[in-house]
């Protein structure tokens, strides 16, 4: 299931961003690069994506991500568009990083996260796919299966997303 980014700029620094409270209630818009600049707090999606007998699909981020590049994920997603509702933003989300159209999310539950590097609301969904999966966007290199029981030894040998980690490792389990 290895496949390379194709070359494509990431989301545009002048790109429009909700900047909000610790609700998540919107405060105002900025760009994207002033979002990461001022590291201000924003909406963003985690979306689990499992396979029929419970395997999760990690990922590795692609290098020429605006944070954490070259990391692995537990979870496909990323920062809402201005007005975007949490299941719209987790479509979309799945859509663009691994080319599949999802028609049923299970929401796990939404929470907050901030560390040197970001401050963000986040809503946590699962899905249920067998793929395939192609990387549209370009802002993943790889993915694999993880299966059952293996997660810990995936995330013991790499470094791994700490906001995903954070928001999906608890509503998901080790």
């Amino acid at each position: 299931m290895e496949t390379p980014s194709e070359a494509r700029p990431h989301a545009s620094p002048d790109e429009q961003v909700e900047e909000v409270d610790r609700e998540g209630n919107v405060n105002r818009l900025v760009t994207r690069s002033a979002m990461r600049a001022g590291r201000l707090r924003h909406r963003a999606v985690f979306v689990v994506v499992t396979n029929s007998v419970g395997d999760l699909l990690v990922h590795r981020r692609a290098g020429t991500k605006d944070v954490w590049p070259g990391w692995w994920d537990i979870a496909v997603g990323g920062v809402t568009a201005p007005g975007e509702s949490w299941d719209e933003a987790a479509c979309r989300e799945v859509r663009e990083e691994i080319g599949v159209a999802v028609t049923t999310l299970e929401p796990l539950g939404t929470g907050l996260y901030e560390d040197d590097t970001v401050r963000v609301v986040g809503a946590v969904f699962r899905c249920t796919s067998e793929g395939p999966f192609t990387f549209p966007d370009g802002e993943i290199d790889e993915a694999h299966w993880a299966k059952r029981g293996e997660l810990s030894h995936w995330l013991a040998g790499k470094r791994f997303l700490p906001d995903s980690l954070a928001l999906v490792l608890p509503r998901i389990g080790p």
